[in-house]
């Protein structure tokens, strides 16, 4: 039994089937009931295919087979790890495609010649990739420029590889037990929507805004942004960044530049990206990050973005930490909380190659030392163990494997676990605020009134327990009249406390009632609610700092 052989699918079932079998999985062409129609092929079809050899592989197949490539860089699940070591390093480079397409596709998405929006285009392109191809250009107000236009007819192509991978998937996922272990169909479906966004050139427009945005502050990070009059679906264009690869700069050109100070602004944007923002440009490798002739780090490409959930930014934070401590029994908690345990999880084996993989790294040097390629690892042994870790983790690693090679580009000395320890205060400073500042007015309220509403009744019942001598306290010596001055101390704080909160909550309903007695131009009662809720804040406050005891220890 195999799949239905589609006649306008034939090329791609060959093409998949023969790299299969290169790369010894001839089960799976069998599985996919796929073999006949390679009998007859000419081809000489070898399964000795190796690692290496893979990235070239799937350039000559076409942009779907390269993003595909991508994708599974990313899968520790999935691929062994000599294979994503080689996928990661997989040129999305190809033939240019002529020029008089390029002015087909301008006028038929701008409405306009490429003579009259433009001042200058430059009919070369300067780079050519699977999807598009990009020429530098100039406005007619001066601005420089590149003009990013996709290839002719790219986007059906897509869809119908997409299409047969989707029948393919969906059938081995039905009748094979790895297809079902990895959810095949639904990992398809996350490439066909990743896959998607990035043909459409709005997607990276509005993501260059946004991180632009977000990484405002660093003042040596540079993004560029999009001219969204020029922009569509199929062209984009985009500030021109005038400088070179930071894999490619010359060492004369290294001692001009302060390479420590841009090494450690690169790390701290990029964890304010991925554990604040919850947004990061997830394909940082050498091509896509330039030092402008400024000397400054300029970010391109954001076709690929990631997205990660606060509760997972919380996550991850938690295990960089860990890893950057050397703490492997804190790395092994995180990760199995993180992650889908299967039947045949060895929770023991999984601690002691977590704690050996962590405490590996502590001993090594400064040079070898690297946070990503410990992540990518990390995901690896999570899946030998017989549990699967979520994809933002092998992600994440991905992202700081490339952000340690060019760290150590910058500044051969660059310590990414001590840059995540030294950001760690400004982090978590920044993830409180942002928390702070996300929620309306109104819902601070709703938390503070059932916050109130629920007080009264819990305190009732410590105070009922107590009055019952159903409290208890496991201390070792105790004296009373202390402890009593201590609960008459609680029961003051906790009254002046819901005085407190009334105050508030009833200057903020104020705030709604137009009266003539203002102050400041604001109601007055509400001022004078806020205000007494103010100090009497204030004298609590002081109240906690200077007039409690320090704790002492237990003598002898």
């Amino acid at each position: 039994m195999g799949i239905s052989i589609k006649p306008e699918y034939l090329k791609r079932y060959k093409d998949l089937g023969k790299l299969l079998i290169k790369y010894g999985r001839e089960d799976i062409v069998t599985d996919i009931g796929i073999e006949q129609i390679l009998k007859d092929d000419e081809e000489k079809k070898e399964s000795n295919g190796k690692a290496e050899e893979l990235p070239k592989d799937l350039e000559k197949l076409g942009p779907t087979y390269v993003k595909l490539g991508q994708f599974l860089s990313t899968r520790s699940d999935m691929m062994p790890v000599e294979y994503m070591d080689a996928l990661a390093k997989l040129q999305d480079k190809v033939e240019e495609f002529p020029y008089e397409e390029v002015e087909k596709i301008i006028l038929n998405e701008l409405g306009v010649k490429v003579s009259k929006a433009f001042a200058e285009f430059d009919p070369k392109p300067i780079g050519a990739a699977s999807i598009g191809q990009v020429h530098k250009a100039k406005l007619r107000d001066g601005r420089d420029v590149i003009v990013k236009v996709q290839r002719p007819d790219i986007r059906d192509e897509v869809v119908k590889d997409l299409d047969a991978f989707d029948e393919i998937a969906e059938f081995l996922e039905k009748h094979t037990d790895k297809g079902k272990q990895f959810m095949l169909h639904a990992t398809l479906e996350e490439f066909r929507k990743a896959t998607l966004k990035e043909l459409d050139y709005r997607n990276e427009a509005q993501n260059l805004k946004v991180l632009n945005k977000n990484l405002e502050e660093f003042k040596d990070i540079v993004v560029p942004l999009p001219v969204e009059n020029f922009t569509t679906s199929r062209v984009i264009t985009m500030d021109y960044i005038t400088g070179k690869k930071v894999t490619s700069i010359s060492p004369l050109r290294q001692i001009e530049i302060d390479g420590d100070h841009l090494a450690d602004e690169l790390f701290k944007a990029y964890l304010k990206q991925i554990l604040i923002d919850g947004f990061y440009h997830c394909d940082p490798h050498p091509g896509n990050v330039f030092l402008t002739n400024d000397n400054k780090i300029a970010l391109l490409d954001l076709g690929m973005v990631a997205y990660i959930s606060e509760e997972m930014q919380k996550k991850l934070f938690q295990i960089l930490i860990a890893i950057s401590e050397g703490r492997g029994a804190q790395v092994a908690d995180h990760s199995i909380d993180i992650g889908i345990k299967e039947p045949n999880f060895n929770e023991e084996e999984f601690r002691r190659k977590i704690s050996d993989l962590v405490s590996a790294q502590q001993n090594m040097t400064i040079e070898k030392i690297e946070t990503g390629r410990l992540v990518l690892q990390l995901t690896k042994i999570s899946g030998a163990s017989g549990i699967h870790v979520p994809n933002e983790l092998t992600m994440l690693g991905k992202t700081l494997l490339n952000l340690d090679k060019i760290g150590r580009t910058l500044a051969p000395r660059f310590d990414p676990n001590k840059a995540i320890r030294k950001n760690t205060d400004d982090l978590i400073r920044k993830k409180i605020g942002k928390v702070a500042s996300s929620k309306k007015p109104y819902e601070i309220l709703l938390e503070a009134r059932e916050f109130f509403e629920l007080l009264p009744n819990r305190v009732n019942k410590v105070l009922d327990n107590l009055s019952r001598n159903k409290f208890t306290l496991q201390v070792e010596s105790i004296d009373e009249q202390y402890l009593m001055t201590g609960f008459q101390k609680i029961a003051n704080r906790l009254t002046m406390g819901l005085i407190i909160a009334a105050l508030i909550v009833g200057a903020a309903l104020l705030t709604r009632v137009d009266t003539n007695f203002t102050i400041f131009g604001y109601p007055g009662l509400a001022i004078i609610f806020f205000l007494l809720a103010a100090t009497g804040g204030i004298i609590l406050s002081i109240s906690i700092l200077f007039g409690d005891e320090p704790t002492k220890k237990k003598e002898g």
